[in-house]
This record gives C-alpha cells, sequence and structure tokens, in this order.
C-alpha cells in the first residue's frame, strides 16, 4: 500500500477547491428556487392577466432579510424573458433609485433609451409611456421603503394600460402609510415570506456545494457547523459567507479540505468584519449611533430633538436617511409603531448584534 506523504495532501500550484465560487453570491441565481414554489405561484398568477391583454393584479411581497422574496421574484423574471416578448420584466432597487426622477431614468435605461440627458422626469416617461403601452409590463421595486417619493406609482397607475407592480419590503407594515387614493388603485394582495427552517437552509447550502466546490472537499463535520451557524441566524446570505470563506481559508492553507477549524475561522471572520464597519462610520453617523445607543427604544422624533439639542446640523429628512443607513447594515434596528394620537410613528433600538461565535 502506498503511504500518502505531507505533500500530497497539499494543493498545487493552479489547483483549486471551488469550481465556481460565483454560485456562493447571494445574487447568484440559481436554475431552481427551492422551497418558494407555492410563493412563486402565487406571484405569477397576479401576472397571468397579462398574457391575455387584461390589466395584472398588485402585490405587497414581505418578509425578513436573506430569505429568498428578491431571488424568487427574479427567477420568475427570468422565466418570463424566456416565455414571451409581449410582457416586460423591469426589475428596480429602489435604495439605489430612491427619486421618481432615478427611477424614470432607470427604466429608460432598460428599455434601452439613452437620451436622457436635460429631460424632465415628464417629459421622460411620456416616452417611456409610449413604449410600454405598446405591451404589458411588470414591475418588481425592490426595498420600496427606502423610497423617497411615491409619485412614480401615480404615473404608471394612470397612464399604463397593463401591468402588475410588484413592491417588496421586510415589513408588512410599509403599505399602511400609503395614500389612500394610491392604497386604492394599488388594491394590493398580500404575500408573505416566511423564514426557512433548519431543513430547509441545509437543503439550499448543499445545493449552493454542488454548483461552487469540487466534490468531496468538505469534511461532514465542517459542513454540519455551517448550517447549524446558518441555521440560527435564520439568513442564507450568512450562510454563503461562512462557504466561501472556509473555502478560502483552506486554500491558503494548501488543503484539499475544508475542515471545521476552517469554519471557525469565517465565522470569527464575520464578527471582525461587523466590529471594523463600526469604525468605518463617518463622524455624523457615529454621532447618530451614539444618540441611539443612549436613547434605545425612544421614538425618530424624540431622537431628531436630541440630535438637534446636541448641536446636529442636519434637517429631519437628513436624519431620517442616516437612520434607515444604520438600520440597513443593522447597526441598530427600527420597528413601526400603529396608533396613539400621533399616528404611525418609528421606534429606534440600538441592538448590539450578536457575534456568530457567540451562539
Amino acid at each position: 500500500m502506498k503511504v500518502m506523504g505531507v505533500f500530497d495532501e497539499m494543493l498545487k500550484s493552479g489547483e483549486s477547491l471551488f469550481m465556481d465560487p460565483v454560485a456562493l453570491d447571494y445574487d447568484y441565481l440559481p436554475k431552481l428556487i427551492p422551497y418558494r414554489e407555492k410563493e412563486q405561484r402565487q406571484v405569477a398568477l397576479c401576472i397571468k392577466p397579462l398574457f391575455g391583454n387584461r390589466n395584472g393584479k398588485n402585490v405587497l411581497v414581505h418578509g425578513a432579510p436573506g430569505i429568498g422574496k428578491t431571488a424568487a421574484i427574479k427567477h420568475i423574471f427570468r422565466e418570463l424573458e424566456d416565455k414571451t416578448d409581449d410582457i416586460i420584466p423591469i426589475y428596480i432597487n429602489t435604495w439605489q433609485k430612491n427619486t421618481t426622477y432615478k427611477i424614470v431614468v432607470e427604466i429608460c435605461d432598460q428599455l434601452n433609451y439613452k437620451f436622457t440627458h436635460n429631460k424632465k422626469t415628464e417629459e421622460l416617461f411620456a416616452i417611456v409611456q409610449k413604449d410600454l403601452n405598446k405591451k404589458s409590463v411588470v414591475f418588481c421595486f425592490d426595498e420600496i421603503d427606502k423610497v423617497e417619493d411615491l409619485d412614480f406609482l401615480y404615473m404608471i397607475l394612470e397612464k399604463l394600460y397593463r401591468k402588475t407592480i410588484i413592491l417588496v419590503t421586510n415589513y408588512k407594515i410599509w403599505a399602511v402609510n400609503l395614500d389612500e387614493r394610491i392604497k386604492s388603485r394599488l388594491n394590493l394582495e398580500s404575500l408573505e415570506f416566511q423564514k426557512y427552517n433548519s431543513s430547509e437552509l441545509k437543503g439550499i447550502l448543499h445545493e449552493r456545494l454542488k454548483y461552487a466546490f469540487v466534490p468531496n472537499v468538505w469534511d461532514t463535520a465542517a459542513l454540519e457547523m455551517a448550517v447549524r451557524k446558518t441555521a440560527v441566524v435564520g439568513d442564507v446570505r450568512t450562510g454563503l459567507y461562512i462557504l466561501r470563506e472556509a473555502g478560502n481559508n483552506a486554500e491558503n492553507r494548501s488543503s484539499r479540505k475544508i475542515e471545521i477549524d476552517d469554519v471557525k475561522h469565517a465565522i470569527s471572520s464575520i464578527s471582525e468584519i461587523k466590529i471594523k464597519k463600526t469604525t468605518e462610520l463617518k463622524d455624523e453617523e457615529q454621532m447618530v449611533l451614539k444618540l441611539i445607543k443612549d436613547n434605545s427604544g425612544k421614538k425618530i422624533g424624540d431622537l431628531f430633538n436630541i440630535y438637534k439639542e446636541q448641536g446636529g446640523e442636519g434637517v429631519y429628512k437628513t436624519f431620517q436617511r442616516k437612520i434607515e443607513f444604520l438600520s440597513k447594515n443593522k447597526f441598530i434596528s427600527t420597528k413601526k409603531q400603529l396608533g396613539g394620537n400621533e399616528g404611525t410613528t418609528t421606534l429606534v433600538n440600538y441592538e448590539r448584534e450578536t457575534k456568530l461565535d457567540e451562539y
């Protein structure tokens, strides 16, 4: 029997444990979206009338981050593009395109109309309207709670003939604050994405492994640890990061196997990144974060008053954007509160996110 030498277990130059690391990107769109068939069918039913040249239904898609809302919609859009040229799918993330003007310019861009310079919003939408009314259109406005105005929705509802509008948010309560005129016109159906359970998270990670890694490079116990940590957090993005970083660490060791210590390293590196990110905040953001830490649980209006008392120079809208930025990056959490004399308000909490290696 041949005895293995110490160098036999090391990766040679040019060898890799990865087959396709892109498969570990959260934005990667697999051929199948597992465990979301029911939700995809419900969205498809909203789009179905467009195939008969009738107006579609509108839907509010909501649920926690990292549970497949965006991936499911993008998968439907891909199928739509393969099936027909008569229905145009337009996906826009309104965190990035957060005003009516930016959204209309993005629609122009997706329709390959490039002459947007020095044109007003209304001029551009007239061009969009002419094009889209020749066919049917499905819009998905992702992270809709981050948008600064809703004029684009009025335009779409009033001026486009055959459309389905999909609004995606982490917060079901977002729609409660809509102006009654637009709420009645939208007539939104509600579709909640439930969190993945442990078995489903395991299935998703195992499926990505098939595409991302060379077969049999994962130690069984190491993979089980990665799945366990992901299940505790309940966010697929965390699991994909752990898989990638564990693989990178094993490669750095020139190992042919990804082992438990590689997973531990990946988990601890997530914690280090979170700490580092806090120190990278701008001075003004650091000030707002400290203010929230000292006044956790207060209403956003009360926090703004304290901010002004402490010398803050920004207006309320700017302060609100800083709160949204800190919330998106998980430095704080926000919660809408209904009722009372003031109507709907937002409570802001300072919550140091538990490190993954503390679970």
